[in-house]
């Protein structure tokens, strides 16, 4: 069994570990409901949106995760102020927002003189990079998460459903979604340093996608989906140490795989459920 422990005897596996799990719960908050509401492309916009904060960061000096609070920000507010339009689509908005947000920062890199700004952890992350301080500040993420999940339950839940019900009954879905989009922003610049933005959606969509077929309500989707990513996170390091493999890809790789092995799984169970609940077939005696 060595090989089982052996990786995670070193400290900063350990960390990279605690900070995956960290992440993974954060990412289950978020995005159990980014599946439930098909905001998808929504995450993958707003992950790749944060470039420019963390290209002025990095040209500066300055702390990376403050560039990609602050990007996040600008994401949330554009995409909430475009959606309030009634002449453009919401796809539309999240798109040019997306390649605008994206040109920028390219525009940025490109800039610099010397090129030094290294995008390599911004797409791919570098979980095995994870410091102490990380850990604490990804910690605070939880808290903050998890405050805005269960102050915000009713009206996400209500706005995931029915927009106009959610109106009706006063929970204020415009806010509600704002709301909604910082949580997202939030998971998104809370994981981009262990996956990367190119990647980030692996932990963000895979794990609740994966649990959705085994849970009876979104407190059971948002549970199962922290225990998955969890599992990704463990099983990624484990075999990315023995494989030389890059550990946030194969985190990421690994969580898709769990979903479609959710799946598959979910669809022997409904097929052997319905063989067990089906009528038997008449007998037909032969005269």
């Amino acid at each position: 069994m060595e090989w089982l422990t052996v990786p995670f005897e070193v400290t900063f596996v350990q960390r990279a570990l605690w900070g995956g799990m960290l992440v993974s719960a954060i990412c289950a908050l978020a995005g159990t409901w980014v599946v439930l509401r098909g905001m998808a492309f929504l995450g993958d916009a707003m992950s790749h949106g944060l470039l420019p904060g963390v290209a002025v960061a990095a040209l500066l000096g300055g702390n990376l995760m403050v560039g990609a609070v602050v990007s996040a920000v600008v994401m949330t507010a554009g995409v909430t102020a475009l959606g309030r339009t009634p002449r453009l689509s919401q796809d539309t908005g999240i798109g040019l927002l997306f390649v605008g947000m994206l040109s920028l920062g390219v525009i940025i890199v490109s800039r610099s003189q010397s090129f030094a700004v290294d995008l390599t952890g911004f797409l791919f992350g570098d979980v095995l990079a994870v410091r102490q301080q990380d850990l604490l500040v990804l910690a605070a993420a939880l808290l903050a998460a998890l405050a805005v999940s269960v102050l915000g339950h009713r009206a996400f839940l209500a706005l995931a459903f029915d927009a106009r019900k959610a109106h009706t009954l006063g929970l204020r879905p415009r806010l509600a979604h704002a709301v909604l989009l910082g949580l997202l922003g939030l998971a998104i610049v809370a994981s981009f340093h262990i996956v990367g933005t190119l990647l980030v959606l692996g932990l963000l969509i895979a794990p609740p996608a994966a649990a959705l077929p085994w849970a009876r309500s979104v407190r059971g989707v948002m549970v199962l989906a922290a225990l998955v990513g969890t599992s990704a996170t463990f099983g990624g390091l484990l075999l990315s140490w023995h494989l030389s493999t890059a550990a946030g890809a194969t985190v990421a790789a690994l969580a898709v795989s769990l979903f479609f092995l959710s799946h598959v799984l979910s669809g022997l169970r409904d097929r052997c459920t319905r063989q067990v609940h089906s009528p038997a077939a008449p007998l037909i005696e032969a005269n």
